[in-house]
């Protein structure tokens, strides 16, 4: 049976560290929603330093991505979140 966990790292600058954990911590309640809806669970974010580990679970990931994708909640998000992240 494949497995349905997951997991990728990635780096934040350490300029943005402090407001990316902070957004984090307390997350929109509509991006909680549409990660939910997207079929993605059971998930926690690691911290090293400004470097994160993401684990979840999710029994159909190019399905959940899709749907992320064409969220407007999740894409205002991303769009802040992604100039925190190196790279």
């Amino acid at each position: 049976m494949p497995s349905n966990k997951y997991a990728w790292t990635w780096k934040v600058k350490p300029e943005r560290l402090d407001e990316y954990v902070e957004m984090h911590l307390e997350p929109w309640p509509e991006i909680m929603r549409e990660h939910s809806a997207a079929g993605i669970r059971n998930y926690s974010i690691f911290q090293n330093g400004n470097q994160f580990f993401y684990v979840f679970e999710c029994d159909d990931v190019p399905a959940a991505f899709a749907f992320i994708d064409k969220s407007e909640a999740c894409q205002r998000w991303n769009a802040i979140t992604s100039t925190m992240v190196e790279g």
